[in-house]
């Protein structure tokens, strides 16, 4: 045993079978994806999900198509013969197809109660045993010809019962009722269109196969309502592949005597408390200080979010910026994923068409064939009748004198020359039926099957009549079920192309990096108040720059690596805080630190860097520019020798280079060439002894001397002249760390 487990034949949970991988998705996994692709997630060609289809019927086997409210618990029971699942999840299925939630435009579910709402993310729906359902009217359609073999039925997962595999819609439901899963490898993202507009182009197709669909059909509509922005490039491609993107935006309307903005309606995408959610964090960052406040009024009449603006606010800048920065302005995926036959698949509008009315052709042809095989039936029980009209008086006399009750049905075939079934219809007839009127209203009804049968003949065996028949329902469903379009169609005005940095607030801010790397971003009216800055005990302030909330700020550590950061990126701070770890802002590796930082909000300028090898390198600011907004550029200087220091500065000046502590070098920086690659190593600055070293660094504003020209350089490299002792003290060269 020991010898097997060293093998790896056997576990602690017993013996261990090897098998392929492929094997092994093929046997255990791929029927599970296969199971949710068909059986969960993906719609089919009646724009049902199996959950939807299971509950609708039960519903419907309740006589709740035209009964009375029922307590949705009820409902959750019984459907729990259909459906496997808890009585929560059918549940929540019933609470999105109902008319209180407004998840579609045409709710299939009557309901009372509070079930929620589509636009609402807190909005809980109550339990079941508080609310009540019925069958809402246009459901009549979804139902149509269900009981005369228009479908398959399969048995329920217990057979104890039978379902339906798809419902016979008389309508494209799978275009009108949105729909969205996600399967294995695979999802389904379809957006409603409005009902009237969805048979208008079902009819056009059927006349013609090639008819423009954005004619008829131009744009989706949502229970929601909103806007939804004029694209024809994206919708063309939604509507000719199945996939794409639409823009969809909210409707407001300002109240300038209150000073009020207020959202009435939302994209479809979103909810009233993730908008809400998003203009608080907002305003609290400081990007809208025009916002005093934004709440949420939505009551019985509708949905409204407030917005309270600051006096002298332009409320519709405002919305631009809100539409650019919040879900206010959202887009709807489109993934028109569908179950064809079995299979899925993506697919255009006009191939949807065209396999829904290969589906409804078929269905409407199942249901004429059963009227007309109960036609024919009742028509040869009345032809039996006929032969027994014509002599009454034989057939009462072949059963009185018929002696047993079981010798009837055989004697009047006999007698008549009649099967079965026509003498078991004639027997059933009363004798006060077998008058004068009677028989007349039997005769006008054989002939009004005979005209029927013709005709239901002549609609089966011609193809245009049953699209006549389509295109009749289709007219009279959109009569009496259509609404007018709830979503607006407006033609883009670019709110989505703006700057996304135009809301933010810009402001003059002073920047402090202290040597243990902690930085500080604060506001110059904060400066104002108080100019002392809180730092730890052994720490001090190495670098100090004025910037805006807008600039772009440069940081360079001591592996030659540049990081960049947008200021407005950088928390606010107050004199007393400590600041931020940069190691951890900027996410440096183990050992490197930030030596240097600098601000620009166009890149003019350049910085000049100055090794330990007396050499000196001027990069222009704008070779650290770059279009794709990189976080991290490397080689941002050079690597022959260690860097001692790094300044920034707008145009050329005069500079202060100090060697091994006792020579000074006043030159001026358009001396030395600049150099557009940022790994330049330099040119040599200072003429350097064996073991000599740069030991200080000046701007020449900063540098005291008595008298400062006597150090000047007229070019470079140069050897300076040996500091006074005055200027020693008064510059503090021995400790001098840099700028």
């Amino acid at each position: 045993m020991k010898k097997q487990e060293k093998k790896g034949d056997f576990s602690a949970q017993g013996p261990i079978i090897r098998q392929n991988i492929s094997q092994t998705l093929e046997l255990n996994y791929m029927p599970y994806a296969m199971s949710v692709i068909l059986s969960r997630a993906i719609p089919e060609i009646d724009g049902f999900k199996p959950a939807h289809r299971k509950l609708l019927y039960t519903m419907y086997k309740m006589g709740l198509l035209t009964g009375a409210r029922v307590k949705s618990a009820d409902v959750v029971g019984q459907t729990m013969r259909l459906n496997p699942h808890g009585d929560a999840a059918i549940y929540e299925t019933m609470v999105r197809l109902t008319r209180g939630n407004d998840a579609l435009l045409h709710p299939f579910v009557d309901s009372k109660g509070n079930f929620g709402k589509q636009y609402s993310r807190d909005m809980a729906y109550a339990a079941s045993r508080y609310t009540e359902v019925k069958l809402a009217e246009v459901c009549a359609e979804i139902f149509r010809d269900i009981d005369k073999d228009a479908v398959d039925f399969i048995d329920s997962y217990d057979a104890r019962t039978t379902e339906p595999t798809l419902f016979p819609t008389s309508f494209p439901n799978l275009l009108v009722t949105p729909n969205q899963g996600i399967a294995v490898g695979m999802a389904s993202c379809v957006p409603s269109f409005n009902l009237k507009e969805v048979c208008d182009l079902t009819i056009a197709y059927i006349k013609n196969k090639n008819c423009d669909v954005k004619k008829y059909m131009p744009a989706p509509d949502f229970s929601t309502g909103g806007e939804i922005l004029r694209d024809d490039a994206a919708l063309d491609a939604v509507y000719a592949t199945g996939r794409g993107s639409l823009r969809l935006r909210a409707k407001y309307r300002v109240d300038e005597k209150n000073g009020l903005i207020e959202i009435t309606e939302i994209p479809y995408t979103t909810t009233i408390e993730a908008i809400i959610d998003k203009i608080a964090v907002l305003v609290r960052q400081g990007k809208f200080r025009e916002i005093s406040d934004v709440r949420d009024e939505t009551d019985i009449n509708g949905l409204k979010i407030a917005i309270e603006l600051r006096k002298n606010a332009e409320p519709e800048k405002t919305m631009r910026r809100l539409f650019s920065a919040t879900t206010l302005s959202d887009s709807f995926p489109c993934n028109f994923n569908f179950l064809v036959s079995g299979r899925p698949r993506t697919v255009g509008i006009l191939e949807i068409l065209k396999h829904w009315l290969d589906f409804r052709r078929g269905v409407l042809g199942r249901a004429l064939r059963f009227d007309l095989g109960r036609k024919r039936e009742r028509l040869h029980l009345l032809l039996g009748l006929a032969k027994i009209l014509l002599d009454i008086d034989k057939a009462i006399a072949i059963i009185r004198k018929t002696e047993e009750d079981a010798e009837v049905i055989p004697n009047l075939c006999a007698g008549f020359g009649i099967d079965e079934p026509q003498a078991e219809f004639v027997a059933d007839i009363k004798l006060r039926n077998l008058n004068k009127n009677y028989i007349l209203k039997q005769v006008a009804e054989r002939e009004n099957l005979e005209r029927e049968i013709a005709e239901t003949e002549a609609v089966l065996s011609s193809p245009e009549k049953i699209d006549g028949v389509i295109s009749a329902q289709l007219k009279e469903i959109s009569r009496k079920y259509g609404k007018p379009r709830r979503t607006q169609i407006v033609d883009s005005d670019g709110d989505y192309e703006e700057d996304p940095e135009e809301f933010i607030e810009d402001y003059p801010l002073r920047l402090f990096l202290t040597e243990h790397g902690y930085l500080k971003k604060i506001s110059q009216a904060s400066l104002r108040q108080t100019t002392e800055q809180y730092v730890k005990d052994d720490d001090r302030v190495a670098v100090e720059i004025d910037a805006t909330n807008k600039s772009d700020i440069i940081f360079f550590s001591n592996q030659r690596n540049a990081y960049k950061l947008r200021a407005y990126e950088i928390p606010q701070h107050k004199g007393s805080a400590l600041g931020e770890y940069l190691s951890n802002l900027l996410k440096l590796p183990a050992g490197e630190e930030i030596v240097f930082m600098a601000a620009t909000t166009d890149y003019s300028g350049f910085i000049l860097f100055v090794f330990d090898n007396g050499k000196t390198a001027k990069t222009p600011l704008s070779a650290y520019q770059t279009k794709m907004n990189r976080k991290k550029l490397l080689n941002a200087y050079g690597d022959k020798a260690g860097l001692f220091r790094a300044a920034f500065f707008t145009e050329d000046t005069d500079v202060v280079v100090v060697r091994d502590g006792d020579k000074a070098l006043l030159l001026n920086t358009a001396l030395v060439p600049l150099k557009t690659t940022r790994g330049s190593i330099g040119v040599q600055t200072v003429n350097f002894k064996r073991n000599s070293r740069i030991t200080g660094f000046f701007r020449a504003e900063d540098f005291q001397a008595a008298d400062a020209e006597r150090y000047r350089a007229e070019k470079i490299p140069g050897s300076g002249h040996f500091l006074s002792e005055e200027d020693k003290l008064a510059n503090r060269i021995e400790r001098q760390l840099g700028l």
